[in-house]
């Protein structure tokens, strides 16, 4: 039986966390130059999510994992809250190669996990390590129900909204350097039997930088069960002005799992973020939803205020949160992409 004949489901991101998990960063290759600049943000990132709830980082050896605890002490983090595992990787986007949690509608004791495989985006990087972090993290967790598709997916990739609904793109999902042995139906079944949702939104193109061929957590997320948030370029003469125009004509199409159509609330794009004359796909969007917070990244402009105000008028229940990330979006993502959330039972 699938997981969604089974009752199982992934709920939205803003349902109450168990924890998050998180990969620490430490590959230089990602940040060519620059990742001790990173480190800083990063660890205000864990630091915030401490205060709320629990946070698994994930690190390569004893020798990382007493280096970053002592690094999170340094900044009187809530260690009480920090659960370190000897689970090595090849890179820091947990979001895509850690294990997407799974509720169940029969059984609110259940938890399942799903291990999709991860391929670097299309075989782009070296991936042999970070393939086998949802079975290693299923193994500080036995009892949980894992499920095992056998195709690309990544957690960056999709959004849902607990209620039927996942939002993602043409550009990634359906890129042959994924899996070019499926077509668009039946990624749908794979997606409604692995997600346990029934409506699946298509967008297009993603943001101009963007490694990933188009994560949809770079472009547009659910923020309540009928509200969809999305990232507009407002100067036409900007490259991710048409593709952004053309995914909200999308969304204003779009019908949910229920038959109504979302409201959509427009979310604007930081100035434009080069750094070794390329540019980075810094976008708003990339934002996590924590228990009783919301961290968004800021790109040190104007825009990070008009961002917040946003934010905090779409989560009135959380304090919204940013933090820089301009440094940290040379790796090409940020704190969405950094982190994996595991619901509470």
């Amino acid at each position: 039986m699938t997981p969604k004949e089974q009752g199982f489901y992934m709920p939205a991101e803003w349902v109450r966390h168990q924890a998050t998990w998180l990969t620490y960063p430490k590959n230089p290759d990602s940040w060519p130059g620059k990742i001790e600049t990173i480190y800083p943000s990063y660890h205000l990132f864990v630091k915030t999510l401490a205060e709320c709830e629990r946070v698994h980082i994930n690190v390569d050896d004893e020798q990382m994992l007493h280096h970053v605890r002592a690094e999170l002490e340094k900044i009187d983090t809530n260690m009480q809250n920090i659960s370190l595992h000897i689970i090595p990787s090849n890179d820091a986007w947990c979001r895509d190669h850690g294990p997407a949690f799974l509720l169940n509608h029969n059984d609110p004791a259940k938890l399942g996990m799903v291990n999709w495989n991860h391929n670097a985006w299309g075989g782009k990087y070296p991936y042999e390590l970070d393939t086998e972090v949802p079975v290693r993290i299923h193994e500080t967790m036995p009892d949980v129900q894992m499920f095992t598709p056998d195709i690309v997916m990544e957690g960056g990739s999709i959004d849902v909204n607990g209620c039927g609904d996942l939002l993602t793109t043409t550009s990634c999902l359906l890129n042959p350097n994924r899996n070019p042995h499926l077509n668009q139906d039946q990624i749908e079944g794979y997606l409604r039997d692995y997600y346990g949702v029934e409506n699946i939104i298509w967008l297009g193109d993603g943001i101009v930088g963007d490694d990933t061929d188009g994560h949809v957590d770079d472009l547009s997320r659910f923020i309540s069960p009928d509200t969809i948030i999305t990232a507009v370029e407002e100067d036409s003469w900007d490259e991710n002005y048409e593709p952004l125009q053309k995914n909200l004509r999308m969304l204003q199409r779009c019908r949910l799992a229920n038959g109504k159509q979302p409201t959509i609330v427009e979310l604007p794009m930081p100035d434009v973020v080069f750094y070794d004359n390329q540019r980075l796909p810094a976008s708003y969007a990339n934002f996590y939803i924590a228990n009783g917070k919301v961290i968004f990244p800021t790109y040190r402009c104007l825009a990070d205020n008009e961002a917040a105000y946003i934010l905090e008028a779409c989560f009135p229940d959380r304090e919204v949160i940013g933090i820089d990330s301009t440094d940290i979006i040379w790796g090409l993502g940020s704190f969405h992409c950094l982190s994996q959330q595991q619901p509470a039972l």
